[in-house]
């Protein structure tokens, strides 16, 4: 399911997108999203996943992880993607595959990119079209940490803090609060491809260091000046989405 040359690098986090088969709209009720929750749950309960922020679409899914080098980030994948599918199965009479074969993993860098990757998911809904503003969606993220700590929360409140480097819990939900307000005023949240379509987002060094923990194979990849950031991307990208709900 991962892709073969993929570098999963302890201490990183990683922004996962993984599209249901063929681009179906295989999650468009809210019984199979709370499904794939489920399942995301019991991931952080069997392999200790550190969830940072998650986003389940009508056709896909959002995950920002950290990777802590035990394995948990492809153990915790096929978790997911098996029980939800498996669900589906029993319910419904569906042939064939119910995921895209991979899904695309984006290292992040901490310094500055994190929380443009956090506001950039939490928006998904918002640039399709389903909703105007994030907290009108059955589930995600922004939900969650906003209402604030509850008996099955996916998110890492802590492990946030400490990579935004905010000092408490109402400090983060003020400030991921304002952040999303802005996008939203200032209309900043359109489709940023290199959230779901780089190997790497972050500066230079982050990105170079990324690189070159690839080997060989990162020489193959283009390392692109996006902004004042830089990204490291496929030579031929092959993850991008042809659905506005990306």
């Amino acid at each position: 399911m991962p892709h073969h040359q993929r570098v999963f690098l302890p201490g990183h986090v990683w922004h996962i997108t993984h599209r249901c088969y063929r681009h179906q709209f295989l999650l468009q009720h809210s019984r199979e999203r709370r499904c794939w929750r489920h399942w995301l749950w019991a991931a952080t309960q069997r392999y200790r996943l550190c969830v940072l922020n998650y986003m389940a679409t009508c056709n896909h899914v959002h995950l920002l992880v950290r990777d802590s080098g035990h394995g948990e980030i492809p153990l915790s994948m096929q978790l997911i993607a098996s029980g939800t599918a498996d669900a589906y199965r029993r319910r419904f009479p569906h042939k064939g595959s119910y995921w895209e074969p991979r899904y695309h993993a984006t290292a992040v860098d901490s310094h500055g990119y994190l929380a443009r990757c956090l506001v950039y998911m939490d928006l998904n809904m918002v640039r399709a079209g389903k909703v105007l503003h994030p907290v009108e969606w059955d589930l995600c993220g922004y939900r969650e940490l906003q209402q604030g700590p509850g008996a099955e929360d996916i998110i890492d409140r802590q492990m946030l803090m400490e990579l935004l480097q905010l000092p408490r819990e109402e400090v983060l939900r003020r400030e991921h609060r304002a952040w999303v307000e802005a996008a939203l005023k200032d209309e900043t949240h359109r489709r940023e491809s290199c959230w779901s379509d780089s190997l790497a987002v972050g500066n230079l060094n982050f990105v170079a260091r990324y690189q070159a923990a690839m080997g060989a194979s990162g020489q193959q990849r283009k390392r692109l000046q996006q902004g004042e950031g830089y990204l490291l991307r496929e030579p031929h990208p092959e993850y991008g989405s042809c659905h506005p709900q990306s």
